[in-house]
């Protein structure tokens, strides 16, 4: 007896790819007529049949949850999904890890394959852009999702969503600058209009605007290349500026590296404030102030929501903020 027909069969015969086939299958309205009759007829020519209560068990019972991180490359996700992996061996289920590298497309293929293995769950950071074509594979799956960090759109009933409270930490960032002294404080990086930038900066902007303070917003890529590029921005355009919040801490190592070779005295000339409190803040020079986003606790509290659902089918609320707080070290002042 020759090997049963597979979903790679009916894609190759439809000349689609598989995750067409599966949206398909699971009835999507995201696939065009046309495109559904041809896998159809593709399935009917070869003899395919779709074993629905099968792959229903399968994805209950996997004991598998696919973790899809846009930027492994971070050290502050690199540390998250290490914990989070952790966490979910110490309740019996394994993690599925995936880096979509900021890249859309990327990111619904890998979640498309992991729909087809059958993950439990999906907690997913995801990549900005295309956001209905991975929307679509998660929704014909109907595989229990949590959103952490950035979400894809604003429909958090369907996709919960956990987050540090990131305007807090923008304002205790700025309030304690300005207790140490700074009168001119700028914030950097960030890509312009993304939501998690513009969170990040609201609490900053609250703050100067309760001061009768002008803000000075440079936004670029997320990088510690972009922070060094800056220093020497601020230096001819904002010399003025002797404070700095920045969108992450890998911006804030690149001002400090910046700092050392242009002689500029962080702590007392310039004061640096990062966001995330990875581990390189305590072993940068000098130390870096940080808001930290208590990144086990996060990764904790993420795999607890995640098990309830998929295990007692107790959903997580629309959104949920964790906790931060400031860290100083000597970058400030401190």
């Amino acid at each position: 007896m020759g090997q049963r027909p597979t979903i790679l069969d009916v894609a190759k015969k439809a000349g689609v790819s598989k995750s067409t086939v599966s949206l398909v299958l699971q009835g999507s309205d995201a696939v065009k007529d046309a495109t559904r009759d041809a896998v159809r007829q593709a399935m009917a020519e070869i003899g395919y049949v779709y074993n629905r209560s099968a792959a229903t068990l399968r994805s209950s019972s996997s004991g598998l949850i696919g973790l899809v991180i846009n930027d492994l490359r971070n050290s502050f996700f690199t540390e998250f999904a290490a914990l989070f992996q952790m966490e979910l061996a110490q309740h019996g289920f394994a993690t599925v890890l995936a880096n979509s590298d900021e890249d859309p497309a990327l990111q619904t293929q890998m979640i498309s394959s992991l729909v087809e293995h059958g993950v439990s769950g999906f907690v997913i950071s995801p990549s900005y852009g295309a956001d209905q074509a991975t929307l679509a594979i998660l929704e014909a799956s109907g595989t229990p999702t949590l959103q952490v960090f950035r979400a894809l759109q604003s429909d958090t009933v369907t996709y919960p969503f956990i987050a540090p409270d990131y305007s807090l930490g923008g304002q205790l960032a700025t309030e304690h600058l300005m207790e140490a002294g700074s009168r001119r404080i700028a914030f950097l990086g960030g890509l312009e209009g993304r939501p998690v930038t513009r969170e990040r900066m609201s609490g900053y902007l609250s703050v100067l605007k309760e001061h009768n303070m002008q803000p000075v917003i440079l936004t670029g890529e997320a990088t510690r290349a972009f922070g060094r590029t800056m220093v020497a921005t601020m230096q001819a355009d904002h010399p003025e500026v002797d404070g700095v919040i920045c969108f992450n801490d890998q911006v804030a190592l690149g001002v400090l590296s910046a700092c050392n070779e242009a002689r500029i005295n962080v702590g007392s000339d310039l004061r640096v404030v990062g966001f995330d409190d990875i581990e390189d803040c305590r072993d940068s020079y000098p130390t870096l102030s940080s808001v930290s986003c208590h990144i086990p606790d996060f990764a904790k509290l993420t795999a607890a929501r995640i098990l309830a659902w998929v295990k007692d089918d107790v959903k997580p609320v629309a959104s949920e903020r964790s906790v931060v707080q400031l860290i100083t070290r000597a970058s400030s002042g401190k």
